[in-house]
This record gives C-alpha cells, sequence and structure tokens, in this order.
C-alpha cells in the first residue's frame, strides 16, 4: 500500500510510528488496579490501551505499546485485541520511564519520526491537530486547557524527532527533564492547545468521571455484549461490560464485564469491578 500523507501533513504514515506508554503501576487507581492492569480497565466497555491505540491508528499503522506492570497479561490482551499489528515492548526489572521507553524500542522505531500518547488518560478528539503540518524535525506537545507548557501541564500526546529519539538512554527517565524542558527553554518546543474532552485516569473518580463522559457521548447508557437487565431498573448514565447482570438500579456507575448488581442494590456513581470490590459512591 502506497503511505498516505494527512491532510496538510509534511510527513508520510510509513516514516511515522505510534507509541502508546501502558507501563504504569497505576498505584492511586487501586484498588481498580489490583485486579487490572491500568492500561486494561475499560472506558465505555473499550480498553484504554485500545482506545489510545485507536487514536494513533489515524495517523499511522505503525504501532507500538510499551508495558512493565502486568507485562503479561498486557502483552496477551494487544495479540487478542490487534492480531499482531502492535509491537509489544516489556521492561523487565524497573519501569523506564516515558524517555526510557522510547529508547528501549529504539530499533523497532529505526529512525522514523514518533507520536506519543499515555494509555492512562481519556479523550474522544483526534490527533490530527499535532501532527498536522509536522516535517518530523521538530518537537512538538499537545497540552490540554489554555494553561501552556509547564511542569504541571495536561499533555494530551507529543511527536519525537529521529535526531532526539536516537540519543534518549535506555534507563528511567522522564520525557519532561530529559527532553521538554530544555526543548522549552530553548524556544524549540511547539505547544499545541487542546481544547476537548481530556481526562487522566489516575484515580477512581477521575476513571469514573471517563466514563460518565463516553456515556454521555453515547446518548444513554453503555451496554456490553450479552448483558441482562431486569426489566424496570435505572441503568440511566451508566456504562455495563459484556455478561454482566444487572438486577438493582445502576445510576452514573461503571459495571465490569460479568458482575452484577443483586435485587434491592442502588449503585449511584459507583465502581462496582469484582465481586468484592466496588468502589465509591464518588
Amino acid at each position: 500500500m502506497e503511505p498516505v500523507a494527512a491532510p496538510a501533513h509534511g510527513i508520510s504514515r510509513r516514516d511515522l510510528v505510534g507509541v502508546t506508554l501502558a507501563a504504569g503501576a497505576g498505584t492511586r487507581l487501586a484498588p481498580l488496579s489490583g485486579l487490572l492492569p491500568k492500561a486494561l480497565c475499560p472506558v465505555g466497555n473499550r480498553a484504554l490501551v485500545d482506545l489510545a491505540l485507536d487514536r494513533l491508528e489515524q495517523v499511522t499503522p505503525n504501532m507500538a505499546v510499551n508495558a512493565h506492570h502486568f507485562a503479561d497479561e498486557v502483552l496477551r490482551h494487544i495479540d487478542q485485541e490487534w492480531a499482531g499489528a502492535v509491537t509489544v515492548s516489556t521492561e523487565p526489572g524497573e519501569a523506564l520511564g516515558t524517555a526510557g521507553a522510547l529508547a528501549r524500542l529504539r530499533p523497532w522505531i529505526d529512525g522514523r519520526a514518533t507520536v506519543v500518547v499515555n494509555a492512562d488518560s481519556w479523550s474522544p478528539t483526534s490527533l490530527a491537530p499535532l501532527v498536522d503540518g509536522w516535517d518530523g524535525r521538530s518537537i512538538r506537545v499537545m497540552v490540554n486547557g489554555d494553561g501552556g507548557f509547564g511542569p504541571r501541564a495536561r499533555i494530551v500526546a507529543s511527536t519525537l524527532p529521529w535526531s532526539v529519539t536516537k540519543n534518549l538512554v535506555e534507563q528511567p527517565t522522564g520525557l519532561y527533564e530529559v527532553v521538554w524542558r530544555e526543548a522549552f527553554a530553548r524556544g524549540e518546543l511547539e505547544v499545541i492547545t487542546h481544547k476537548g474532552l481530556f481526562i487522566d485516569c489516575g484515580t477512581p473518580l477521575d476513571y469514573l468521571e471517563a466514563n460518565l463522559a463516553a456515556a454521555t457521548i453515547h446518548g444513554s447508557a453503555i451496554l456490553g455484549a450479552g448483558t441482562v437487565i431486569e426489566d424496570g431498573v435505572d441503568i440511566s448514565g451508566s456504562v455495563i461490560g459484556a455478561g454482566a447482570r444487572i438486577n438493582g438500579d445502576v445510576v452514573n456507575s461503571v459495571v465490569w464485564p460479568n458482575q452484577s448488581v443483586a435485587r434491592g442494590e442502588r449503585l449511584i456513581r459507583s465502581i462496582r469491578a469484582g465481586t468484592s470490590v466496588t468502589v465509591g459512591p464518588l
């Protein structure tokens, strides 16, 4: 297939790769992250890592994921859902951070420019504004909101030219410390403002809000395949996973796959993630 250039985009899809960072332990997301790797927690009934890859796939077919916490589960998931279309880079021992992870992927990146997203954040918006007009030679960050770039900026995605990636070191380091901060100080960091929805699913409350936003966009409750909903129960604003059995009200809440809500129960702004794990109301 011939490479296709995105509109007003100076670099071909063939010369661009996308990396989803999915190695975080998700400590703040406990107890949910004790059941699943953070990147596999579902928003709108789709794993966060898959949603991140969906967005990358809009700008490049060449995609990779890094994994550390529950790496075997992430690897199995990617193999099952993406059938060899996504490279997985596992990090034994200590997690390498955002910069070290890209250094480990350097043989795969192999001279190409890179778009980077985090699997632990949710956004329904396109990455096109980040790559439109990009020639693959500059460093860009897409920042949510009007606050501009800084240590607390909400980074939606970023780009790295090969000239930067090739010099990264495979050790625990972050892109802010070794790339973005210095580029910003030199006036060489291009900041793209992102005005759309963006939620860092770092805590159970943030994770719930992402799901409720997905349900709002959907226009009604989101139901997975094979859900069983008792007549007359209220499931408004909720996301209910495949195979769940709902016999009580579930309002503005999340029920993970194959979980149940008993008759007489009423979940409000809560997350039912396991037989003994319910978080909320939040």
